[in-house]
């Protein structure tokens, strides 16, 4: 047991009835969202699933069991009472959607495994560098495909290219059994990967025997097994980069194969969805054309969509030919590292106390060293009517987050990292929404004495845990999923229009569609023969002013910027959408923003004709006349084993399956089962 646990903490039972039986006020597709996501199986033997309540309790529990702990194992004062009276109040503050824990959170905090394996399951995301690759190979891709079978997040880089000459494997006669877990996959690549660098031998034969079937239930970690053959496939593939090399040294292009070899891997076998970003030297002509499918057609439908390709980019470079590279498909993104090594918000100017920065996350928003992973929590001003109210959110939001950072992790390297750094990430959705409900001055001023009041609870809150404070603690994620329980816009990004309707993708086999459909949502079978139903949900946004559409690519980018100037020491993630007018601008608004952002990505409005479009634009009277058919959602006792998840959840940090079909539109997708789920795009 990584963390010893000698004394649960447990909410007032007589505070708890108040809540039994009880729903909070959902978003429109909250609910849906909330039980095929985050509600983990009810261990009653009713096959059921947690209701909201339930999954608050089980997190604040977590939460503050880690802090109990914590104060015991090393003889700190704990007040008993004091902690009852503020778990309540981080409980009231979830079931009012005032503030949520990532979606991981959701899933796992208060879980057993955490206690038992670590806190990697609770963190959002990673990055790791493979500039030491020269004296370990294998280890950043098994860094990589180690986190991100938790559900974490991993971005890396491209830096050991040219440091190793690769080789011909030697054989040794012995037969490799892979063990039927986590670490068996990650053991079987790892000794595949070193025995092409000359550090030990190639197995003759491997035995996958011991994995489970594919549909087995998956007990510790949730969902279903996938059998055998997403290894398989992987070890074939490493095979196919690696083999026509030999004799030559490791490229930048052969280290993004291998990251997306193993990202497809995770995808196709993970109970969880994953996100890998490759962040590239901005003249690197065969990195920048990894994607360009008249080039490489065959590998980017193979693996190369598995990773966002972003450059390293540097101040008082030339942006004319990326950027226009940009306003084709999207990509590259850019990440200025010496910036985020150099400044916490912008505001506060230079002050380097984040100088071991190495690279940044899938999405963007977190300033990272090499190993080192981080935990985010979300907040939604919008739904506060003064920042009074706010601010007493932003001190649970916090201590959720800081509370993550008390659990070690199954890694030690990523230990000696995250135990010092204890880096943080308080984020906000709804922040369009808030800009128009209370006004963009009044906005960014809560976003300024909001911050200052984290820095002060961290002084006083470290002080007591006994802990460093945290080198950084702010910053904006793009959200997804978890915006949608509350039915927010998703981080600083604008919405579709103010009534459409949402078609969402649940499979055939999906137990929660006959619930849906007695609601009386509209339910059709797909145009598309992927045996799936499409769901459709009508959304209103009330505080509505533009939509994405009606925004011009300049305003997107200064509003991420002021975010940064006065809210995220860590970094703001944004993909700004741009109509075909203005990509001639991307250029130049790189040009004039690359002293006011750390990162950024853009991505092309398109006019699709699709049928069963994710997003469909309505009428008022329409939106009325399809709520009034509605009636409470019951999904009984449910069971979905649908434990999927957007950890890096926005436009451009997810990994992306390839369709059938390049006809096929990007749907979000939710299956009855995980090992044949398709991921979701935007």
């Amino acid at each position: 047991m990584l963390f010893e646990v000698r004394e649960r903490f447990k909410l007032s039972e007589k505070f708890l009835d108040d809540y039994r039986g009880r729903q909070p006020q959902w978003g429109p597709l909250g609910y849906v969202t909330y039980k095929r996501t985050y509600a983990r199986p009810v261990p009653d033997g009713s096959g059921r699933t947690e209701e909201y309540w339930e999954t608050c309790r089980r997190v604040v529990e977590g939460c503050y069991t880690i802090q109990l702990n914590h104060c015991r194992n090393l003889k700190l004062p704990w007040d008993a009472r004091k902690a009852q009276r503020s778990a309540q109040e981080m409980f009231r503050l979830m079931w009012e959607f005032k503030f949520l824990p990532p979606g991981r959170g959701l899933w796992m905090m208060g879980t057993d495994y955490i206690y038992e394996r670590g806190s990697a399951a609770l963190n959002n995301c990673a990055f790791v560098s493979t500039e030491e690759i020269d004296f370990s190979f294998s280890e950043p891709f098994c860094f990589l495909m180690d986190m991100s079978m938790l559900g974490v997040g991993v971005a890396f880089d491209t830096k050991g290219a040219g440091k190793i000459i690769i080789q011909e494997p030697k054989i040794a006669e012995y037969t490799h059994v892979v063990e039927d877990s986590k670490e068996g996959w990650v053991d079987l690549i790892r000794v595949l990967l070193d025995s092409y660098a000359g550090h030990g031998k190639r197995p003759a034969h491997i035995d996958y025997s011991k994995i489970r079937p594919l549909g087995a239930p998956i007990r510790t970690f949730g969902g279903i097994a996938p059998g055998p053959g997403p290894l398989m496939d992987a070890v074939e593939n490493i095979d196919k980069v690696l083999k026509p090399r030999i004799g030559e040294r490791i490229s930048s292009v052969d280290i993004t194969d291998l990251m997306n070899v193993i990202g497809k891997c995770v995808v196709s076998g993970g109970v969880r969805r994953t996100a890998e970003l490759a962040l590239g030297a901005p003249d690197d002509d065969a990195y920048l054309t990894l994607k360009d499918p008249d080039i490489n057609g065959d590998k980017l439908m193979a693996w190369r969509w598995a990773s966002n390709n972003s450059v390293a980019a540097t101040i008082g470079m030339d942006y004319s030919r990326l950027g226009t590279q940009t306003a084709k498909n999207g990509e590259p993104g850019y990440f200025w590292l010496e910036n985020a090594r150099a400044y916490g918000r912008l505001k506060d100017g230079v002050n380097y106390k984040d100088a071991k920065v190495a690279g940044t996350n899938p999405c963007a928003e977190q300033s990272l060293e090499s190993y080192e992973i981080c935990n985010l929590v979300e907040t939604f001003p919008s739904l506060h009517d003064s920042f009074e109210e706010y601010k007493r959110t932003l001190k649970f939001a916090y201590l959720y987050a800081k509370t993550v950072t008390l659990i070690p992790t199954h890694n030690e390297r990523t230990n000696a990292i995250m135990l010092r750094n204890r880096r943080i990430g308080l984020s906000q959705s709804g922040i369009v929404e808030s800009f128009e409900k209370h006004g963009r001055r009044t906005h960014f001023e809560w976003c300024d004495k909001g911050y200052q009041y984290i820095c002060d609870l961290d002084r006083i809150y470290s002080q007591w845990l006994c802990i460093p404070e945290s080198i950084k603690k702010t910053s904006v994620k793009p959200s997804g999923t978890v915006s949608l329980l509350p039915g927010v816009t998703p981080g600083i990004h604008y919405p579709h229009s103010k009534y459409y309707l949402r078609a969402i993708r649940l499979d055939k086999t999906s137990p929660l569609v006959e619930p849906l459909r007695r609601a009386g949502y509209t339910v059709e079978e797909s145009a598309y023969g992927d045996n799936t139903w499409v769901v459709y949900f009508p959304v209103r946004h009330e505080n509505f002013d533009r939509s994405k559409n009606d925004v011009s690519v300049w305003e997107q980018v200064e509003n991420a910027a002021q975010m940064q100037y006065y809210w995220a020491d860590n970094q703001v993630s944004v993909t700004v959408t741009f109509r075909p007018e203005e990509a001639a601008d991307i250029p130049r608004i790189l040009e004039l923003y690359e002293t006011r952002l750390k990162s950024i990505s853009f991505l092309p409005i398109k006019d699709h004709a699709y049928v069963q479009a994710p997003y469909q634009e309505i009428t008022q009277e329409m939106y009325l006349h399809a709520v009034s058919r509605l009636k409470p959602v019951d999904f009984g006792s449910v069971h979905t084993n649908e434990a999927a998840d957007l950890f890096c959840d926005g436009d451009k940090c997810e990994v992306i399956l390839p369709e059938k079909s390049p006809e096929t539109p990007e749907f979000e997708f939710v299956s009855a089962s995980e090992d044949t789920e398709p991921v979701p795009s935007a």
